[in-house]
């Protein structure tokens, strides 16, 4: 099974024969089988080389870079091992006919509506009165199947998060607070979890799209734009209750963080490094637990969720088989 790695040390990552080895500041170094890698994340302040790029070119491997305070800065991405022309020009004619991209776009804020209701719904019966925004994320996700346009579909979908954001303040344990959703900079820990978080499920979506011949650059909710690949943007809208928020919420509720896993910098809020590491833990073991779907009659992981659902919408895309964005049923 091929894993995520994280590197949070400073120093030089370069290649040694057919493996990858870090040269670190503090301690010794430490070499890594390419070949277990799925992602390599770069936390730390590294300095790589070309030797090292083509080793992760060979193999596959995407490096997610992230910069000073571990904000997400970009993603080097490897030669395509699948690609074709026709996909990206029938995801093109997509995108360009109004009726199909908005049908895509739907689809995709229906079940992120849906998985939003379905967090709500689970902590309702835990001591939580959520029963109004339960039933306004019920109304909204109606309303999707009802916009003409993009821009009235984005409108529902700001107004569901609106919603669903109003009750993180009483899900998250004292002294967590969430009163709104702040950020560049997060104004408090919580939003600064949440912001992380969220950037780890937009990488992830990066990662597996480029398991595909799909563009990622090319979205439908998203418009295409520098700088940013707003189909990874499009398919974390998915995952992000699933794996964000559902995350956020067992660290929090479980005390698993406290305050001292926080720093404040320059008027904002950001993970210490000890903290990053904590969250790392939790969200990496969430990608590898598994469910039973439904359709493939087997168990999968959460990461071979979004697998299946990029597939599915690629499958979409190149016959008109119904697209299938995964609302939880678990």
């Amino acid at each position: 099974m091929h894993n995520n790695h994280h590197i949070f040390a400073d120093g030089d990552l370069g290649r040694s024969e057919n493996t990858l080895r870090i040269d670190r500041l503090d301690n010794d170094p430490k070499h890594l089988a390419v070949e277990s890698l799925d992602s390599l994340y770069l936390h730390g302040q590294l300095t790589f080389n070309t030797r090292a790029l083509g080793l992760l070119n060979e193999h596959g491997v995407p490096a997610h870079v992230f910069g000073w305070n571990d904000y997400y800065c970009g993603s080097y991405l490897p030669k395509r091992s699948h690609v074709s022309g026709n996909t990206v020009v029938e995801q093109v004619r997509a995108y360009e006919d109004a009726d199909r991209r908005l049908s895509i776009a739907t689809d995709i804020i229906a079940a992120s509506i849906h998985n939003m209701r379905v967090n709500l719904r689970y902590y309702n019966t835990r001591g939580h009165d959520f029963t109004e925004s339960i039933a306004e994320l019920d109304a909204l996700k109606d309303r999707t199947q009802t916009e003409s346009d993009i821009e009235s579909l984005r409108g529902v979908e700001a107004l569901a998060r609106k919603e669903y954001y109003t009750c993180f303040d009483a899900i998250l344990r004292d002294p967590f607070e969430l009163i709104r959703r702040e950020y560049n900079p997060p104004s408090n820990e919580a939003n600064a979890l949440l912001s992380y978080l969220n950037a780890m499920t937009y990488t992830t979506c990066v990662s597996a799209i480029r398991k595909t011949a799909l563009d990622p650059t090319i979205g439908f909710m998203h418009e295409p734009g520098e700088r940013r690949f707003t189909l990874s943007l499009d398919i974390a809208d998915i995952f992000k209750p699933i794996l964000a928020d559902r995350v956020m919420f067992r660290l929090v509720n479980r005390q698993q963080l406290s305050f001292d896993d926080f720093e404040d910098e320059l008027d904002g809020c950001l993970l210490t490094e000890e903290g990053r590491a904590k969250v790392l833990g939790e969200y990496e073991d969430t990608l590898d637990k598994t469910v039973k779907h439904p359709r493939l009659s087997r168990h999968v992981s959460y990461k071979t969720l979004i697998q299946t659902d990029v597939y599915s919408l690629k499958k979409h895309i190149l016959t008109g088989e119904d697209y299938h964005p995964t609302e939880r049923w678990w």
